[in-house]
């Protein structure tokens, strides 16, 4: 069971991985909230574990305290703390460019990378993304539940960091909480968007997504056959596209 420990201000983070496949490598950044583990993408509607594997080297990663990742808790910890995590594995990996895919708070992840790493980026596939849009109270709640199941676990977290860590997540007014629309349309990363259609997954977020960045497609009907089938294909045939030649993907 491979892991990568990382040390931090704060303590050390030991993060959870699984790769299959070979080729350009495409970091997966899987739904489930505050609970994004890579075993969450087999409830998905579409799999790409199994699905990439032919094409591409596939990275999947428990998020930091979700599944078999751990590491410290604070009150200043905020959306670019998993961003660090996630850039610090790929550089672990030997890793200088990939195509990323995210689901649900994956979005927002993808956001974050952007904002600071864009130009190792070489295309991203969003689906669903959060946003935010009269539901901060859920995504509270969510927090708290996963909060309270770690909690008797982790006496060392007191009451204090927990309402920092918090409100640093989804307290903000930023459309998709990590970040603003301004890190989309900042950016010319080739970005293919599948809008969601619930309270934590409003089609106003991918809708302002796809409206912000220059080089991004939305597909709105996906989830269910035989949409799902002719949108699984066109995210392998978009990443296919967007795959740099050898001599060029670690430039």
């Amino acid at each position: 069971m491979p892991s990568y420990e990382r040390v931090t201000e704060t303590g050390i983070v030991s993060l959870y991985y699984e790769e299959s496949g070979s080729g350009h490598p495409v970091l997966l950044i899987a739904p489930g909230g505050m609970r994004s583990t890579l075993a969450a993408w087999s409830n998905a509607p579409w799999n790409p574990i199994r699905q990439l594997g032919d094409d591409f080297r596939v990275i999947a990663m428990d998020q930091r305290n979700a599944g078999r990742s751990t590491g410290p808790i604070s009150a200043n910890d905020d959306w670019t703390t998993y961003r660090d995590d996630q850039l610090a594995l790929m550089n672990h990996l030997g890793i200088a460019r990939f195509h990323v895919m995210g689901m649900c708070i994956g979005g927002a992840y993808i956001g974050g990378l952007l904002a600071v790493a864009a130009e190792r980026i070489t295309s991203a596939v969003v689906l669903q993304t959060i946003g935010l849009e009269d539901n901060r109270d859920a995504f509270m709640e969510i927090f708290d539940g996963w909060a309270e199941e770690l909690k008797p676990k982790r006496p060392d977290v007191k009451d204090e960091a927990w309402a920092g860590f918090k409100q640093n997540m989804y307290g903000s007014d930023n459309p998709f909480f990590s970040v603003d629309a301004s890190a989309f349309a900042n950016t010319d990363t080739p970005i293919l968007a599948l809008m969601g259609n619930d309270l934590y997954h409003p089609s106003s977020a991918s809708r302002l997504l796809a409206e912000s960045a220059p080089n991004a497609t939305l597909i709105e009907n996906w989830k269910e056959d035989p949409a799902r089938k002719v949108a699984m294909d066109r995210v392998l045939e978009f990443l296919r596209a967007n795959t740099p030649s050898p001599a060029t993907a670690s430039d």
